[in-house]
């Protein structure tokens, strides 16, 4: 085993943010999907953009141009959403990360990694697996389950739920049944 604790060759996403590449683990990778309307969050921090649906469901979208401390883009026809899921504490989130564009899946083997350098660095290593070198790029491994925080990802899980719970009330709420109880409700709370 190297010293990026990277033993095995494994199989990675490679995608773009400004001019650097990036790379996740494709076991981590649930989907791809092109851009789509994202629904903004209240009080929610900078970097998290807001929440989207993919399938029913309820998915919080990130900028990690954002989190990574580079600046806001717009958005074109390549800016992809890498619908992922991160291990925290032993819970699995799904999260969508928005990306400039999606490169393509590559195989790298340990001996083409090397553990980011000490010094020099513009990105934070602790969120950094390595660096791979293919032809003449360095890729660099992400290591998604270590960018976000507890608490960061804690209040990612919380909009989408407290969403989810919006929109259950709000499919209620065109019953003609819980119409009345709402009325009922109101009636009692003036008594």
């Amino acid at each position: 085993m190297n010293e990026t604790g990277i033993s095995e060759t494994s199989q990675y996403l490679t995608f773009r943010l400004g001019d650097e590449i990036f790379a996740l683990d494709v076991s981590q990778v649930r989907e791809v999907l092109d851009l789509s309307p994202i629904t903004r969050v209240p009080r929610a921090p900078e970097f998290m953009r807001g929440v989207i649906n993919v399938r029913g469901t309820v998915v919080p979208v990130v900028d990690l141009r954002l989190k990574f401390g580079l600046s806001r883009i717009k958005n074109t026809v390549d800016t992809r959403i890498v619908v992922m899921e991160i291990l925290i504490d032993g819970e699995t989130t799904v999260l969508g990360a928005l990306a400039d564009s999606v490169e393509e899946v590559i195989e790298l083997d340990p001996a083409h990694i090397e553990p980011p350098p000490r010094i020099g660095m513009r990105w934070r290593t602790d969120f950094i697996k390595g660096i791979g070198k293919q032809e003449e790029k360095f890729i660099i491994l992400l290591d998604i389950d270590r960018i976000f925080s507890t608490e960061e990802l804690a209040l990612v899980e919380k909009t989408g739920a407290d969403l989810d719970l919006e929109e259950e009330e709000d499919d209620l709420s065109h019953e003609p049944h819980a119409e009345a109880e709402t009325e009922a409700a109101e009636e009692v709370e003036e008594k």
